[in-house]
């Protein structure tokens, strides 16, 4: 399993929701408004758009906020955010991806300089770790959408290059993942948007391609560091290739 998946998934059963959804709505808002400002403000228009508002909706972000966040792109504020890609090692030598929109770039980089120091990790130059991973499009059906097979079909014959599934727990409901080339992505949600409605989640990600294993001690060190990186109001989204037992999660509960 991706490191940043198993992540989010701890983090879910962690809890103070009420702060992290705070946290996230504003970082969906952010994202919708910038790709608002780069292109079209009308999502059927604009992939990047697009995709930032089917993200929204996935994580059940009401309609006005997602109209207020493309109203603001074209409400004439001071507002200009920049994207930045920071890479990094964190402990036992995972690779870290960290994609950041920012009005403050000073600020920005303290932050996650901070975050990669208080824990063991140091940042890199710029494609020190981005060779480890693959830049591809990620699409993302509940389980109970279609049987494996089903899906699996869809998802070839729709153009994606690969089909997984991860399983649920108490939690959460297990999903159906799908990757696809980067350039495609927008053409496959739409081919199986056509069969299975929306997908929960689409969007660009980097997709490891082989996991670092993590245990002992350097698992609750890799959490803290990845903790601090997701509540910064800057970044928008983190990537590591790590891979942490089952019995070394539960620890951290």
């Amino acid at each position: 399993m991706a490191g940043h998946s198993k992540f989010k998934n701890i983090m879910h059963r962690k809890g103070a929701q009420d702060k992290k959804r705070s946290n996230l709505f504003s970082k969906l808002s952010r994202e919708i408004t910038v790709a608002a400002k780069m292109g079209m403000p009308d999502p059927d228009m604009n992939p990047r758009l697009r995709l930032a508002v089917n993200a929204a909706k996935a994580q059940s972000m009401p309609k006005d906020n997602i109209q207020r966040a493309i109203d603001k792109a074209s409400g004439g504020d001071d507002e200009s955010y920049e994207d930045i890609r920071y890479e990094g090692f964190g402990p036992a030598g995972t690779g870290v991806i960290v994609e950041v929109s920012t009005d403050n770039k000073n600020r920005a980089a303290a932050e996650v300089r901070t975050a990669f120091a208080k824990n063991g990790g140091n940042l890199g130059e710029t494609g020190s770790v981005a060779f480890m991973f693959d830049n591809v499009g990620e699409i993302r059906y509940p389980l109970s959408k279609a049987d494996e097979d089903t899906m699996m079909e869809a998802a070839i014959e729709a153009g994606a290059e690969d089909v997984a599934s991860e399983p649920g727990d108490e939690d959460n409901e297990g999903e159906h993942v799908i990757y696809t080339a980067r350039e495609d992505l927008m053409e496959v949600v739409g081919a199986l948007s056509a069969t299975f409605e929306d997908p929960s989640s689409a969007k660009l990600i980097w997709r490891p391609q082989n996991l670092i294993e993590v245990t002992g001690d350097k698992v609750g060190t890799l959490m803290k560091m990845m903790e601090m990186l997701e509540d910064s109001d800057d970044v928008q989204n983190v990537y590591a290739n790590f891979d942490i037992s089952d019995e070394d999660m539960a620890q951290l509960d």
